[in-house]
Formats: structure tokens, C-alpha cells, sequence
């Protein structure tokens, strides 16, 4: 969770590059049914408070739901995969995390358009734009894009890799320990002579 802490500080990575996708979607995979919920939710919490007082000298706004909203929908998603799950499998799910994301939340910040962006027409047109190229003094949308892409695939991959290796350092459930044969002990009646 610190990890994921720092991953989120700006400019630390690239815009849109970080460990949330990958953590909310293995969250949901690996993490007990509550747990899973509550712990990814309360440390974006923090973080985007901190994030939003100190950093941006701002206030938390309205306009996180949406992401929050894309949030549930990858813990959601975790918990539709096994842990027992290929890592293969693994990967592809956090990429479709991914995917959702992009589209629920530039679909999001399309239809509310909560900085009141010209360029977000309530039109075809204008959710095009917010998808591919979006608005004018920011990089281009789809660079968001490939950047939650490409750190959701990276960041899924170690997080279950990681899960996957220490699967496999664990002894099998059905293995029973090895018990060293206990040593004869004399009779209490030869203790006596």
C-alpha cells in the first residue's frame, strides 16, 4: 500500500502511469471479500486528499466519483477471477480494468464536464474528442490512454507474478509434515528399580 502511496505522487511517473488500476483489479482478485473493498477505497481516499490539500491547493471535488465509480468497477472485475487464475489470464483482466477505466471516465468527464471544458460538447463529436484527443493544453487523451495501458498490464503482471511465486513456495495443502519418530522412552517401571 506504500508502494501504491507513491506511485501517485505527480510527477513521479508519467501522467496516468501508475500501480491504482493494477491494485484495485488484484485487490478484488486476492484480497478477502471485505478487505478488498475497504482498504484499496481508504488508502485512494487518503491519498487523493492529501494530493488535492497539499499539492494541488484544492478542494475535494465532485468530479473523483467518476473514477471512484471505475474504481469499484475493477475491484468488481478482480473478484470475477480466480486467484488460481493463469497469469495470462490475470494480465488480460487487468488490461480490460484498464479499458473500462478509459472509457467509463473520459465518458464520465464527457457528459458532466465538470471544468466546464468548450471542446465537451454534448454531441457524437464531443465524446470522440474527450476519447481520442481531448482538451486543448493537456496531452492528447489517448496518451492517458496508452499510459493506463501499459502500467495496468505492467503492474498486474508483478503484483500476480509475485502472487504466483509465492504459490509455488508454499507447501501443498494436501502434503502432511514430516514427523521425526519419537524416541522410546524407558518404562516408568525400570525408572523404579
Amino acid at each position: 500500500m506504500v508502494v501504491f502511496a507513491l506511485t501517485r505522487w505527480p510527477g513521479l511517473m508519467p501522467p496516468n502511469f501508475s500501480a491504482v488500476y493494477a491494485l484495485m483489479f488484484c485487490a478484488g482478485v486476492y484480497f478477502p471479500k471485505r478487505l478488498a473493498w475497504w482498504l484499496p477505497f481508504a488508502m485512494m481516499f487518503i491519498t487523493d486528499i492529501l494530493l488535492t490539500r497539499f499539492y494541488y491547493h484544492a478542494s475535494f471535488g465532485w468530479e473523483i466519483i467518476g473514477n471512484y465509480v471505475c474504481y469499484a468497477v475493477l475491484v468488481w472485475l478482480g473478484r470475477r477471477f480466480s486467484p488460481k487464475a493463469s497469469w495470462l489470464a490475470l494480465v488480460g483482466g487487468g488490461l480490460l480494468g484498464a479499458i473500462i477505466f478509459y472509457l467509463v471516465s473520459n465518458t464520465f468527464s464527457w457528459l458532466f464536464n465538470p471544468y466546464h471544458n468548450p471542446e465537451y460538447t454534448r454531441t457524437i463529436a464531443g465524446w470522440i474528442k474527450a476519447l481520442t484527443t481531448g482538451i486543448s493544453g493537456w496531452p492528447q487523451t489517448w496518451e492517458f490512454f496508452r499510459n493506463t495501458l501499459t502500467s495496468s498490464g505492467l503492474f498486474t503482471g508483478v503484483f500476480a507474478g509475485a502472487m504466483k511465486i509465492m504459490e509455488a513456495l508454499e507447501p501443498e495443502e494436501d502434503e502432511e509434515p514430516v514427523q521425526e519418530p519419537e524416541k522410546d522412552e524407558q518404562p516408568r517401571e525400570a525408572e523404579a528399580s
